[in-house]
């Protein structure tokens, strides 16, 4: 290179997933048949009502220009009439939704709009991994929060009160945790929204598996109060099947959200319609559309739990969520070893917990998105 790379990218490294992902597409092109059990991707198909808007809007010749920054009325028309009937909470569609193109990209737009150098980030371990990474990228202080398997994954607010919160800017949280399918009670949230008013921080909810294989889709914005101190990311990528679709978006209170709009409108030039248009119908998906998804990920989930079980792994009840999780054997020295023997010698990819930090080192994290017929033959090549 004939310039030095910036500085702020020798604090991440690339994510794991766009590694394994080339790593297992090399041993495919060499013949192996490698079964991938790792990644949320959804292999379902959304609505076809969501397909026909799509195919519909896109035939429309006005429809292809640039859009609004803030996304179209009937999206975020939408967003607040589906956010009203799962989880109760009222928003204003004009001040305090803002869509997004997915939800990660809201938590880049979210820390810049909000986080300075130096800044303390609190962050869960075990977590996703791109709240530290976007955190070391903007020069921020990363503090991990412990949830532990002994505390049946719950925050302890006794520990956590131990840290320096006056130092924090802002904490993340999951009302369905990833990886481990940890439900957050409304006890848990309310606590939550006190310590952030007492110590004047925000909230940073990430919400997007809230309607899967759950029987009461949380959100931290149900707790009273919580508008003043938290924001809400949520998407279609899970709940709808639309991962690659990219739509997801942002609320909480109109001074939160016109901030992250002021990033937002300086990094992309809007969504293309027909999407939106495509977004809003999903999002009026009947109750019965998310119980047949559900049905099909209740069975998937056996069949992990049985795989599980064949490889000596421990898998706790009542997860929910788009993923298993599971404890190793102790007889398993060596993680990382063990999951390269898996893909090597079994030709199956199992996401081994270490990516979402040290508290899942012991811990493996297998995804629903694949057929049983594909869990099967990955079954029979494990047992070989």
């Amino acid at each position: 290179m004939i310039i030095q790379q910036a500085q702020r990218i020798q604090q991440v490294q690339e994510y794991y997933f766009s590694k394994k992902l080339a790593e297992i597409r090399q041993l495919r092109a060499q013949g192996k048949n490698i079964i991938n059990l790792g990644i949320g991707s959804p292999d379902l198909a959304p609505s076809n009502t969501v397909i026909d808007t799509l195919i519909e809007g896109v035939k429309q010749p006005q429809n292809h220009a640039y859009q609004s920054y803030q996304g179209v009325p009937e999206f975020r028309e939408s967003i607040a009439s589906y956010t009203a009937q799962t989880y109760g909470v009222k928003l204003d569609p004009s001040k305090e939704i803002l869509p997004l193109i997915g939800s990660k990209e809201g938590v880049m737009h979210l820390m810049m709009a909000f986080v300075n150098p130096g800044d303390k980030v609190l962050v869960p371990n075990p977590g996703y991994p791109t709240y530290s990474s976007v955190a070391q990228l903007l020069g921020a202080e990363v503090q991990a929060y412990d949830l532990m398997e002994e505390n049946q994954w719950k925050i302890d607010f006794e520990q956590l009160e131990k840290l320096d919160l006056d130092a924090v800017k802002i904490m993340w949280i999951n009302p369905l945790h990833m990886p481990t399918g940890k439900e957050m009670s409304v006890d848990e949230m309310q606590k939550l929204v006190q310590l952030a008013k007492k110590h004047g921080f925000l909230l940073a909810s990430d919400n997007p598996y809230s309607l899967v294989l759950t029987e009461k889709p949380q959100s931290i914005l149900q707790v009273d109060g919580a508008k003043e101190v938290a924001v809400e990311l949520n998407s279609l990528s899970k709940s709808h099947n639309m991962a690659g679709w990219r739509l997801g978006w942002i609320s909480g209170d109109s001074e939160y959200i016109q901030a992250v709009l002021r990033v937002k409108s300086n990094m992309d030039s809007g969504m293309f319609l027909p999407l939106q248009l495509a977004a809003a119908e999903a999002l009026k998906n009947p109750d019965e559309w998310h119980h047949e998804r559900n049905c099909i990920y209740a069975k998937r989930r056996k069949k992990a739990e049985s795989i599980f079980s064949d490889l000596d792994c421990e898998v706790e009840p009542n997860q929910a969520g788009l993923f298993v999780w599971a404890k190793v054997s102790d007889a398993v020295k060596d993680v990382t070893t063990f999951v390269d023997q898996l893909i090597h010698e079994a030709g199956v990819f199992i996401t081994p917990g270490f990516v979402f930090g040290s508290n899942g080192s012991r811990y493996l994290r297998m995804s629903l998105c694949n057929p049983i017929e594909v869990m099967d033959q990955a079954h029979q090549q494990l047992k070989k």
